[in-house]
């Protein structure tokens, strides 16, 4: 007999378990927000929502219904603190706002690198077959302007289309009643129509990489240079045939071999390098079709007589406050029956919870950049090198909050400062504790490295453990691999990649 008992049965047990309702996501989401998507996502609730209005100018708005209304039972009263932990205190009142007409941004669309190409391409004297396999090319061109993918590739896929084509293309022509046109336009058919050739390819892609920008169409960066320093008439010049015949050299800054086996000088090449230095090694971003992101900050952090003051930047959203019309409605009892009831009672709930949460949103956006400003002040006094480490949890230990809801309201928000706009997790790093007992954020250490190679001596320039010494003078002990991952970090060659002669 099984030891093991396979009969159902039933059974009764007690148990406390969180469950997230769509009230609760969309209190995340809220958060989670910037500035112009908040901005979208009330204008939707607006046109959804018929208890929702915006406020006119100079009017002060109750959240809450009046006495008359709140005796009846109209849905689940929202818990804040259950949402958003302890110490989420819930106004009552919203502020006296100005009223800012709402207003969508409209997109401009620009020509990108390919409609750039293909504009010149059909200036040029070109065969309807020239035209055809260059227009091929330009298709596999890629947005840095470099061609991507083999030559040979190019040819057999524009030999694909031609296998399609010359079925029909054949099929016209025999259905052509005079024989002397038919013979002619078969002829010129398979001439028109015959299969493309590598060296064909290699022809048309001269043709392209003579287009604007210089440098664009070629397979690799090193061919780039080498059409941009042609196009610049440098082919007879030394700088030239460092490029040609030295690459792997420049690009490992070996300037004392180059010069010895050109029977030049170092000198000389390091001159020749920094030219080439300037040429453009991706031609086609400049034409890139990415749209332009305007930042918005939602904070505004500003000194006044001496201290600094945090607003909300939330002037461009709709302020929204109960229909008076439809509370009007809500007023009459009569209707509060079967559908109309549950219509009235989820829509002003909905609209109630909608302005406790953007409000909600916004204290607590405050609160954190409250704290963050008070904890980085000589930051903003004095300059990054300044800044303190600062870390989520200690965020939300102090305004009482969880540590995901701090990252939520501190994910893709810019706050605008006397030093600039930042991203707010911008303020956030570890931190290194210095001999005199004071904490330096991580990031003031990677700027002390940037300002230490800035000033350095070129023909002498600092190793990571020269590094490591001038930090350990100013207080700070870090491990010379920790210089290395902060100096990669930063894109700082390294001391002999540097050295200038």
């Amino acid at each position: 007999m099984s030891p093991f008992n396979t009969r159902l049965f039933q059974s009764t047990q007690l148990r406390q378990e969180m469950r997230i309702n769509p009230r609760l996501y969309q209190a995340m989401e809220l958060l989670y927000m910037p500035l112009l998507d908040l901005q979208q996502h009330l204008k939707e609730e607006l046109a959804e929502n018929p208890f929702l209005e915006m406020t006119e100018a100079d009017v002060q708005q109750e959240v809450e219904l009046k006495d008359d209304t709140k005796d009846e039972p109209l849905g689940d009263e929202v818990d804040w603190e259950e949402i958003l932990l302890d110490g989420f205190d819930v106004g009552g009142r919203r502020a006296q706002h100005d009223h800012t007409e709402f207003r969508e941004p409209t997109p401009v669309e620009v020509p990108d690198l390919h409609d750039h190409l293909m504009d010149q391409l059909h200036y040029l004297a070109l065969s309807d077959r020239e035209l055809r396999l260059a227009e091929e090319i330009v298709g596999n061109i890629d947005d840095q302007g470099t061609l991507a993918c083999e030559l040979f590739q190019v040819v057999d896929g524009v030999n694909v289309w031609l296998d399609e084509v010359r079925p029909v293309a054949r099929a016209n022509v025999d259905a052509l009643d005079d024989e002397d046109e038919r013979t002619a336009e078969l002829a010129e058919l398979e001439a028109t129509l015959s299969p493309y050739s590598i060296t064909e390819a290699e022809a048309m892609l001269e043709v392209v990489q003579s287009l604007d920008p210089p440098g664009v169409g070629a397979r690799d960066i090193h061919e780039s240079i080498l059409i941009q320093l042609r196009r610049k008439n440098e082919e007879d010049g030394l700088t030239y045939v460092i490029a040609r015949d030295h690459f792997d050299g420049l690009v490992n800054h070996r300037w004392s071999d180059i010069a010895r086996e050109l029977g030049v000088s170092p000198k000389e090449v390091q001159d020749a390098a920094d030219q080439i230095a300037l040429l453009d090694a991706k031609p086609g971003m400049r034409y890139s079709a990415a749209p332009e992101e305007y930042i918005v900050p939602d904070l505004i952090v500003e000194k006044i007589d001496g201290e600094y003051m945090v607003f909300a930047n939330d002037t461009s959203l709709p302020r929204l406050r109960i229909s008076r019309a439809y509370r009007e409605v809500a007023r009459d009892k009569t209707l509060f029956t079967g559908e109309n009831k549950e219509f009235i009672s989820s829509k002003l709930n909905a609209a109630n919870w909608m302005i406790q949460a953007i409000e909600q949103r916004r204290q607590t956006m405050l609160k954190v950049m409250g704290f963050i400003v008070d904890r980085q002040r000589e930051f903003l006094e004095r300059g990054v090198q300044y800044m303190r480490p600062l870390t989520l949890r200690e965020v939300a230990d102090h305004i009482e909050m969880h540590e995901s809801t701090v990252s939520r309201v501190t994910n893709q928000k810019y706050a605008q400062t006397p030093r600039g706009v930042f991203p707010l997790k911008y303020f956030f790093s570890s931190g290194l504790t210095t001999t005199t007992g004071e904490d330096i954020s991580a990031r003031g250490v990677r700027d002390k490295i940037r300002s230490l190679v800035a000033d350095e001596d070129p023909r002498k320039p600092l190793t990571d453990q020269a590094i490591v010494r001038s930090l350990e003078a100013e207080g700070v002990n870090i491990a010379r691999r920790t210089v290395a991952k902060y100096r990669d970090q930063l894109g700082i060659l390294t001391a002999r990649m540097r050295k200038r002669v």
